[in-house]
């Protein structure tokens, strides 16, 4: 995938005084020249195979500093001076016998081929350093990634290591959610258009973006083990082409270091969070405790009062009377505050027995008979389901729990419907009224500890009953949600698994209307 955006953001280099290739055949001509002078005056002591051995010499020597090309050079040069200076007729490249004519093609073939293995083995021994130091870079990088503690300081390593040792620029790019970003300037030559990157970011395939002076800004993508965790921006000169396997490297090093940073702070909130949940538990636990002996004497004395043998003068007999149901009240809400407890603390074991449903809501209705006392209660299809292995005295308080919130959260003149669906291998149970409803914001967030559906309202509460249905819902084995009817009002819904009942007929009940 290739965008070709060209941008004048960089400039472009002034070329060098005396180009590197110039050198290396300069040097080919010194070095056989050279070897030509200082073999010349001691011609008459040397015969030619020794003379031709020298010039071989010499094109090693040319091959090892010089390369290939150099090295090419050096061997046709080294068969001309050897012609020319020491092979009758001297100062002739005429030849005069058939055998210096073989000689100058042994000559030139030796010379070529030794030159060419000479600067292959040249050309190897120089990738295996450069592959070396590449190693060692990559491994220091690694280690610095390694102790890095946040986001920025990945970054910075990472910016650091290309302009230190390939003279190359970066940038990391991460989402909002991730980490901040440096932000960018026009003219770094690092600016990316958003689509492209929300492009390579999807895709997971990297893109070059040419710039102006020869240089081109390569966009790769961080792809984690679970998502893409951004993409690396590396500006570099375009025909520095051994640098696509290090930034694969660099950017295989970049994806664990911000992973591991990820899952470490996952880690570090899933702990906090868990210590949190014990000292909460364990204060709640404590505190009810605590209460719960005062708040049941202050009951006990208050119906004792108003059940004595000599009746009360009416003011009195008032105060009693609001002294008992707050007493009765406030117990309530340390009730569930205790039940709270118990079931984050996994130390409740469910007595599951299978029990039939209608059962169960009709001694919830009992209890709750002064909390629905006026309220029109509508029970649709609770006769026509199969039995539940369930806990009996859980689930009453989910029931209750649910019908007291729709009765405290919705007009008297609206009627409270408890409803129970069949979905296959669950059975769905909805309380619905006609309130004001759920905030669609917050449809979650409505189930957590001491969390309500209308933080201003004056309804008493202290947002503990969806969190401990939404407990012992999902302690059974199934789920719970709320949701806004179409109609209005607000429902919430839950199910739990039929599981395989044992064999009993169930007389199906039709649809009743209570008017408690």
């Amino acid at each position: 995938m290739r965008h070709p955006i060209l941008m004048p953001s960089v400039p472009a280099p002034s070329p060098p005084a005396f180009p590197v290739v110039l050198r290396r055949y300069g040097l080919a001509v010194g070095v056989c020249g050279l070897t030509a002078a200082l073999i010349f005056p001691f011609q008459p002591a040397l015969d030619l195979p020794n003379t031709v051995m020298l010039f071989l010499l010499a094109v090693v020597v040319v091959a090892v500093l010089a390369g290939r090309g150099a090295a090419v050079l050096a061997s046709v040069l080294g068969v001309a001076l050897f012609d020319f200076l020491f092979v009758p007729p001297r100062f002739s490249l005429e030849v005069s016998h058939a055998r210096h004519l073989l000689t100058f093609v042994v000559m030139l073939v030796v010379s070529l081929v030794v030159g060419q293995l000479t600067a292959g083995l040249r050309v190897q021994a120089t990738e295996a350093a450069r592959r070396e130091r590449l190693a060692r870079a990559l491994y220091d990088l690694a280690r610095e990634l390694a102790g890095a503690m946040s986001v920025p300081q990945v970054a910075e390593a990472v910016e650091r290591f290309l302009l230190v040792r390939e003279d190359a620029r970066g940038r990391l790019v991460l989402p909002a959610d991730q980490g901040p970003t440096r932000p960018f300037s026009g003219d770094d030559g690092l600016a990316v258009p958003d689509q492209v990157l929300q492009e390579v970011m999807a895709s997971g395939n990297s893109t070059r973006l040419l710039r102006s002076g020869g240089y081109c800004c390569d966009v790769l993508p961080l792809s984690g083990s679970t998502r893409n965790r951004g993409a690396l921006l590396v500006l570099h000169r375009a025909d520095d082409t051994g640098l696509a396997p290090l930034l694969e490297a660099l950017a295989a090093l970049v994806v664990t270091a911000l992973e591991r940073l990820h899952f470490v702070a996952v880690a570090q909130a899933a702990q906090l969070e868990a210590v949190s949940e014990r000292l909460r538990s364990t204060l709640l636990s404590a505190l009810s405790h605590d209460v719960r002996t005062p708040l049941t004497a202050l009951y006990g004395l208050a119906d004792s009062m108003l059940t004595g043998p000599q009746p009360l003068p009416e003011e009195a007999r008032v105060s009693a009377v609001a002294i008992r149901d707050q007493a009765f009240r406030l117990n309530g809400m340390v009730g569930n505050l205790l039940d709270m407890a118990r079931l984050r603390s996994g130390r409740v074991e469910l007595r599951r027995e299978w029990q039939p449903v209608e059962e169960v809501v009709g001694a919830s209705l009992k209890l709750l008979e002064s909390a629905l006392a006026g309220r029109a209660l509508r029970l649709e299809g609770l006769g026509e389901q199969p039995l539940l292995e369930i806990d009996a005295v859980l689930m009453e308080r989910v029931f209750c729990n649910l019908l007291e919130n729709a009765a405290k959260y919705s007009p008297v003149e609206s009627p409270i419907v408890l409803s129970t669906h069949d979905a296959g291998d669950l059975v769905e149970f909805r309380v619905t009224n006609g309130g004001v409803g759920f905030p669609p914001d917050r449809l979650e967030q409505v189930f957590a500890l001491f969390e309500r559906g209308q933080p201003e309202e004056a309804v008493a509460g202290m947002g503990l009953g969806l969190a401990i249905c939404r407990t012992i819902v999902e302690a059974h084995g199934g789920q719970i949600r709320a949701f806004n009817p179409p109609q209005g009002g607000g429902c919430v819904a839950f199910t739990l698994p039929k599981g395989n009942p044992p064999p009993f007929e169930i007389e199906a009940a039709g649809e009743v209307q209570i008017d408690a």
